[in-house]
């Protein structure tokens, strides 16, 4: 059987793991350098996977950002720390010296969520709310990664014309209301005690009014994209994910504020399954069917 080396590159970690026939071993995790510096991130790669590259004969790489040709575009820079069009296949290529395969984290995420649903199902979307917000599309029982590997990206949708302008530029983006990000900087206007989404969530979970206030303006941002995505390609089921989507109460929240719209904008909605190492799984399971027509 062969082994896959995954890499789930995120705004905040970067994990790999070593993967086989859906098993995974040997994780483990370093911080996401905040440098822009390209070479920050090439060392940051080559130390974490080092030591697990003699045991593998390929590479699956899901990254947060736009993948074209292998290389890593920031549609929002302050997800990465401001790095944009890294070679990130190139790098990992000649760090390994293996082949290697790369794709979006959403997207990544999407199609290991996809294996896990029932099998009449063939149109889907996983949704993840964590450092910013992205989406994976799998339609026709196919993932749709797209010509310049930008389907999924629907964190950019504008769900609010006066809102906040978000990193990729643009004014009322989802991810520039919901995210983790975005719960963190509300967060700290009202508190000067809160430092990261968590606090915020811990003082919602304590009973905190203008905490849960906060994750319900998340949360209304995340059902109307739901909706729009259901109206616009007929989907049947969404997976919340991300680090915001798998916490206590959002799921609930989100739930709550879809059923505001008719029925017919409200596909089903259901928590995530493969967790934290969606990306990682996704990555492998994705890249396998390339590597064995080799």
């Amino acid at each position: 059987m062969s082994v896959c080396l995954a890499i789930d590159i995120g705004g905040t970690k970067i994990a790999a793991a070593l993967i086989e026939s859906n098993h995974l071993s040997q994780r483990t995790q370093v911080s996401t350098p905040s440098s822009q510096a390209p070479s920050a991130m090439s060392q940051a790669l080559d130390d974490l996977i080092s030591p697990l590259i003699g045991q593998a004969d390929y590479v699956a790489v899901a990254s947060t950002g736009i993948i074209n040709d292998g290389v890593l575009t920031a549609l929002n820079p302050e997800n990465l720390g401001g790095l944009n069009n890294y070679p990130l296949k190139t790098t990992l290529e000649n760090i390994t010296s293996l082949p290697c395969y790369v794709i979006n984290d959403a997207q990544a995420a999407c199609w290991i969520e996809y294996q896990q649903i029932n099998s009449d199902i063939t149109d889907m979307a996983f949704i993840t709310v964590s450092t910013g917000v992205g989406a994976g599309l799998v339609l026709g029982g196919e993932l749709l990664v797209g010509r310049r590997g930008i389907a999924g990206h629907a964190g950019h949708m504008q769900v609010d014309p006066d809102g906040p302008i978000c990193g990729c530029g643009r004014v009322g983006c989802v991810e520039a209301i919901a995210s983790g990000t975005a719960i963190t900087k509300a967060g700290k206007k009202r508190w000067a005690s809160v430092s990261t989404g968590k606090d915020i969530h811990d003082k919602w979970m304590s009973g905190s009014d203008n905490a849960k206030a906060i994750f319900e303006q998340s949360a209304h941002a995340v059902a109307q994209l739901i909706s729009n995505l259901r109206i616009t390609l007929d989907i049947d089921v969404v997976t919340l994910g991300g680090s915001v989507g798998l916490a206590s109460g959002y799921l609930e929240l989100v739930e709550s504020e879809l059923n505001t719209n008719p029925r017919v904008f409200r596909p089903e909605l259901k928590l995530a399954q493969a967790g934290a190492d969606a990306g990682l799984l996704g990555a492998a399971h994705w890249a396998h069917q390339y590597y064995k027509k080799k």
